[in-house]
């Protein structure tokens, strides 16, 4: 809280807003303090907006770290998502199917029902135009003609005032009237054509709920005059609604007041109730519930109003309706049935290849993540330095073979860097070897009266076989020696060990050189390897004579240079005969003892 600005930010934002409603409690506040108490809440919404954004980073990272969750998050955006998204389109394609149907089927039924109220109206006032005198019996018998389908119908002739005469200037009521009293006027709007609709009668069950009516008014003409209207009423109750189920297969609940006269809305239930109204709110009613809109007048103004009636169904039972209409059968199954027992196999066939896929789908991403896992330990143990870690190839696959070449390739390096330290111990031996091969040379300045020595070794790898020494002889004499044992490297530093012992011995015998070099040649050539040989010049010089004498086997030969005040000619090159050391073949020691000088 206390690293980041956001923290920061926070912390200040929060006890602002604390010393705000401390404030509050003493009373109203001024206007600088409700400004800064917004721009702490301003503060606050940032801040917390900061640290839900780099909580989604951070559950993110964690969340898509491992190869594994990638690949099955993929996998179910790629092929379960999709799937789920067809079904959702099609079950959201059958509600909205089924709804529709619902609701044109209950439509159907309910206009049958008012057609059938306008023709029994119409049947009751045309009889009642043939026979005046029997308007009352015309109109009962019409009456128990519609009730034998209809037993809630009621009709009522209404006269119209000053115009009817004999049986017809009576107004005269049939059946129950029980939904609402039987209208005594006509109203001012109605033509001479009459009329059929639907009227609201408010309900007793709850505000804005009403209850339908089939309304008809038929004209009665006694020799082309208008005597009075027959108005036939067949209320939606109860009994109505049973059987207006079991026509069409739908069952509508309550009907709610929607728009009322066509100029303000009315709050109501348009979901309704019912019957079915225990099965609200649970998942299976999303494909049982439907709403129809109604429209219905104002019997005394002729305002249009709108209502709304919701819908139950079972989805069976009104495909049955559907496929009944199609008469094709086959094996005594109906050709609906067919139908549905096929997509019922298609769909558990889909069913069971998406089940197989995510199966495959989630086995393939465990073994693929289970190499690249193995592959990460792996590389973890590796730079760890544990490279004798090896993974197990579980599969005869491209990661299969990209394990095998990780195990090659740490068994490579395993084995480069056994190399490596095997190396860098003999470069640390060879180190050594030259320490000691240089320790075997003149150290510091030689202090000889009469003389300058200056000498120099350079060999070119760590140890080699140049050599060089200085050492005191009986008689006040100094014993000069420069040799190359042929090749370079350990052998030859071997050698040069060897040879540099073996001159120290024999120059305490030998005071001639070339008696020294006839017995190191004879000694070495014993011991040499065949390949290889040795040149050499020895010399011993007299110090208080000044005279030197040398002898040359096979070496590089002397350069004598004169110095300014002696009276010898220049420079001369001294190449006296001499055949190199260690020789192993017929007749050498003879040759080398014949051309030595």
């Amino acid at each position: 809280m206390l690293r980041t600005w956001a923290g920061r930010l926070f912390i200040i934002s929060a006890a602002l807003k604390l010393i705000v409603a401390l404030l509050r409690l003493w009373g109203e506040l001024p206007q600088l303090i409700t400004l800064l108490s917004s721009a702490a809440t301003i503060g606050l919404v940032v801040s917390v907006s900061v640290f839900v954004s780099r909580l989604v980073v951070l559950m993110k990272r964690r969340l898509l770290w491992r190869v594994r969750r990638k690949l099955i998050l993929s996998y179910i955006f790629i092929g379960v998502v999709p799937s789920l998204l067809i079904v959702i389109f099609f079950l959201l394609g059958g509600v909205l199917i089924f709804m529709n149907v619902s609701a044109y089927l209950f439509k159907d039924g309910y206009d049958a029902t008012a057609d059938d109220v306008k023709v029994s109206t119409a049947s009751a006032a045309s009889e009642m135009s043939r026979a005046p005198e029997s308007a009352a019996q015309s109109l009962g018998r019409t009456h128990r003609n519609a009730a034998a389908k209809y037993p809630v119908i009621s009709f009522v002739y209404i006269p119209v005032p000053g115009s009817g005469r004999g049986a017809l200037a009576d107004r005269v009521a049939v059946g129950s009237w029980e939904h609402l009293p039987a209208p005594a006027t006509i109203p001012a709007w109605l033509t001479r054509s009459g009329w059929n609709g639907t009227i609201a009668v408010p309900s007793l069950d709850g505000p804005g709920e009403v209850e339908l009516v089939n309304r008809a008014a038929a004209p009665v003409f006694v020799d082309k005059v208008l005597a009075g209207y027959v108005v036939g009423d067949l209320p939606i109750n109860d009994e109505m609604i049973q059987k207006l189920q079991e026509e069409t297969g739908v069952r509508a609940g309550v009907a709610a007041v929607f728009i009322e006269k066509a100029d303000r809305a009315v709050v109501g239930d348009a979901n309704g109730g019912g019957a079915d109204d225990d099965k609200s709110g649970t998942w299976a009613t999303l494909f049982g519930r439907s709403v129809i809109f109604l429209d219905y007048f104002d019997w005394n103004t002729k305002a249009l109003g709108q209502v709304s009636i919701s819908l139950s169904y079972r989805p069976g039972e009104l495909y049955r309706r559907l496929s009944d209409a199609q008469k094709i059968v086959f094996a005594n199954v109906p050709l609906g049935v067919w139908a549905i027992i096929v997509l019922l196999v298609i769909a558990g066939l889909f069913l069971i290849i998406e089940i197989v896929a995510l199966s495959m789908g989630l086995a393939l991403a465990r073994s693929i993540t289970s190499s690249i896992h193995e592959l990460f330990m792996g590389t973890e143990r590796v730079r760890h330095g544990d490279f004798a870690h090896r993974i197990e190839v579980q599969s005869n696959d491209q990661l299969g073979e990209l394990a095998g070449s990780f195990n090659q390739m740490t068994g490579s390096i395993e084995g480069l860097l056994q190399t490596a330290a095997e190396k860098k111990r003999l470069e640390e031996e060879l180190r050594i070897a030259r320490v000691i091969q240089m320790s075997l040379l003149p150290r510091g300045p030689l202090d000889v009266p009469g003389l300058g020595i200056t000498a120099l070794c350079v060999p070119a790898r760590e140890v080699g076989g140049d050599y060089y020494d200085f050492f005191r002889l009986s008689g006040d004499r100094l014993g000069v020696l420069i040799a190359d044992v042929s090749g370079k490297g350990t052998s030859a530093a071997l050698y040069m060990a060897e040879l540099k012992g073996l001159v120290l011995a024999l120059s305490q015998r030998y005071d001639s050189p070339r008696e020294l070099l006839i017995e190191v040649n004879r000694i070495i050539s014993e011991h040499l390897d065949s390949r290889s040989f040795i040149t050499m010049t020895y010399a011993v010089i007299d110090l208080p004579a000044g005279v030197m004498t040398f002898c040359r086997a096979g070496h590089t030969p002397l350069i004598f240079l004169p110095g300014p005040s002696s009276m010898l000619p220049s420079a001369r090159v001294l190449t006296p005969n001499g055949m190199v050391l260690g020789l192993r073949i017929d007749g050498a020691a003879e040759k080398f003892t014949e051309l030595l000088e």
